[in-house]
């Protein structure tokens, strides 16, 4: 045989060879990373774990004793004047 028609044989099995072992990656590790609850039962008792102790308290407001820190609030002179110029 011709060296030339020996070299395309060549790189069309690993070309094909390739493209075979590619699929098969796909798939094979397409079906073993995901891993889905089974049952909704089994999603609750994730979600119920994975939220436990994470959560602030509903009842509480983290700004209701929140320090003044704004120095133009206490330095405008003239903020509790309301004015309309057009009456």
């Amino acid at each position: 045989m011709d060296k030339k028609i020996i070299i395309i044989i060549a790189i069309a099995v690993l070309l094909a060879a390739v493209i075979g072992l590619s699929v098969w990656g796909y798939f094979y590790f397409k079906n073993k990373f995901v891993s889905a609850p089974e049952s909704a039962e089994e999603a609750e008792k994730i979600t119920e774990g994975a939220t436990r102790g994470v959560l602030p308290s509903l009842e509480t407001n983290p700004l209701e004793n929140k320090p003044d820190i704004n120095p133009a609030d206490k330095a405008n002179p003239i903020k509790n004047i309301k004015v309309n110029p057009f009456e």
